[in-house]
């Protein structure tokens, strides 16, 4: 059985490791917390107060995926961060539980909120097909990150309400 909950401080460890296996499945990507993750130390208190992140956590009581929110300053507009899905539970509607999770918590307390973007790995087709299964559209939008993995990302968007709709099984 998998339990979703809001994340704490305590779970950065398992989080560092679940972002670590994940970069390990792509040449070149190089998982380095104390360099490029400090934020994992206290994952929970750097989602506050104005947003929120959510474990997936096993029987086992391991952690196998992570979903992240973060608000705009003037909180209508949210970005997804540290989606990540360990590789054997991928397939199985997980990511899209987590996403509709953040979705019934954007509506139940930030209202107001009504775009939702997302920045992925351009080596991350798995991850950019589920975007675009959900609704997200990419943008023209790219960054290059200057980290040790010498990542570039691509810009997704979407309103929220229609993601929430398509997460949550209902029509737009």
């Amino acid at each position: 059985m998998t339990e979703i909950r809001l994340a704490t401080n305590h779970d950065g460890d398992q989080i560092g490791d679940l972002i670590a296996k994940v970069f390990a499945e792509y040449p070149g990507c190089v998982f380095d917390r104390a360099a490029e993750f400090p934020e994992l130390d206290a994952i929970a208190d750097d989602f506050a107060p104005h947003g929120a992140i959510w474990v997936a956590e096993n029987a086992d009581g391991r952690i196998i995926g992570s979903l992240g929110i973060k608000l705009s300053a003037d909180q209508t507009v949210a970005e997804l961060h540290k989606v990540y899905l360990d590789k054997s539970s991928r397939g199985q509607g997980l990511a899209q539980q987590l996403l509709a999770v953040g979705c019934d918590w954007l509506s139940a307390h930030y209202p107001a909120c009504a775009e939702l973007v997302l920045w992925t790995d351009s080596r991350s087709v798995a991850a950019q097909y589920f975007y675009r299964k959900c609704g997200f559209a990419q943008t023209d939008l790219t960054r290059e990150l200057h980290d040790l993995s010498h990542s570039i990302e691509w810009q997704f968007r979407a309103d929220v309400a229609s993601i929430s709709a398509f997460v949550n099984g209902k029509t737009a």
